[in-house]
Formats: structure tokens, sequence, C-alpha cells
């Protein structure tokens, strides 16, 4: 079986995919707390999970499985393969902020966001009763769903800064001292 294994650290990968996995599945926990509508953690948790987790397997499987859990307690949809299908693209577009800096991370959640709101309001449009199945139903779909996009980004930018900057700091704060270290101290 392969090692499991995080983006390499100094202090140890076992600890550090710990860490990521921790973060991944409380972030998704607090779907369950009381939030404005959208403002949600998934975004940024499926990038961080593609971003951190080393094994690409692992990084598609441990959002996907947060999300499953916490829609087993909030409930399905009629969409929700089409949902979890945005996800998944995520963290595997979360690859590509593995060496990355806070202006490439925005640039992934914005877009992420930006490609969930379109792809699934889409799907409402074409899969529900909700809407006709015409350009003007489709516009509309798009349009009734603008003011949970505003909480959408505002969710996806905290998380963001939680989830990577958190990070950051744990990794900081777990490094063990080297000699460079040591003499600024």
């Amino acid at each position: 079986m392969p090692e499991l294994r995080a983006t390499p650290s100094r202090f140890g990968t076992g600890l550090e995919l710990s860490i990521v996995i921790g973060m991944v599945l409380l972030a998704a926990l607090s779907r369950l707390l009381p939030h404005p509508w959208n403002f949600s953690p998934l975004e940024a948790m499926a990038l961080f999970a593609g971003a951190r987790i080393g094994q690409r397997l692992l990084a598609l499987l441990v959002p996907l499985a947060a999300l499953l859990v916490s829609d087993l307690l909030l409930g399905f949809y009629a969409d929700i393969w089409v949902v979890y299908g945005c996800f998944a693209a995520m963290a595997l577009a979360g690859r590509g902020l593995r060496r990355a800096g806070p202006g490439r991370i925005a640039a992934y959640g914005l877009a992420s966001a930006l490609g969930f709101f379109l792809i699934t309001n889409f799907a409402v449009w074409a899969i529900s009763d909700l809407y006709p199945n015409t350009a003007a139903g489709l516009a509309a779909s798009y349009g009734a769903a603008l003011p949970f996009f505003k909480n959408q980004l505002a969710g996806v930018a905290c998380y963001l800064v939680l989830l990577f900057g958190g990070h950051a700091l744990l990794l900081r704060g777990l490094r063990p001292l080297n000699s460079a270290d040591a003499r600024a101290a």
C-alpha cells in the first residue's frame, strides 16, 4: 500500500497529513453550524485539500467524504452529482496551489466560486421544473441566485484565509528550529 503523504515538510508527513485532514473535516462540520446562506467552507476546503494532500486520490476523497458526511446530516438534493463533480474539480484544481502565494490562492477561490455558481445554477435550470427551459428561464435561474453569490464569495475568501493561513501558521509554529532560527532568537 502506498504511503499517505502531504506536501513536504520538515517535521514529518504523518503529522502534517493529520493536521490537513483535521482542518478539512472541521471545515465540513462547520456547515452544520448556523450561517448565512451560501457562506460555506466547501470551495476553500476542496482547494485546500487538493493543495495540501500529496496523493491525488486522497486529495479527492477527503473533501468528498467530508461533504458526504455533512450531506447525510443536512439532506440530499436533486443535483447532488453536479455538486460533487464541482468539488472534485476544485480539489484537482487545488493541485495548482501547492506552492502558491495569496494572489494565486485568491484567484483560484474566485474561479472556483464562479464556476460553481455557473454550473450548479445551470443544473437547477436544466434538471428542475423551477424555470422554463428557455434562455429567459436560464437568466431567471442565474438572477435568482445572484443574492447568494456574494455570500459564497465572502465564504470562499474567509475560509481560504482560515485554511491556508492557519495551515501556514501551524507549520511555522511546528517547524523545528534550525541554526539560523536559533541565532535570531
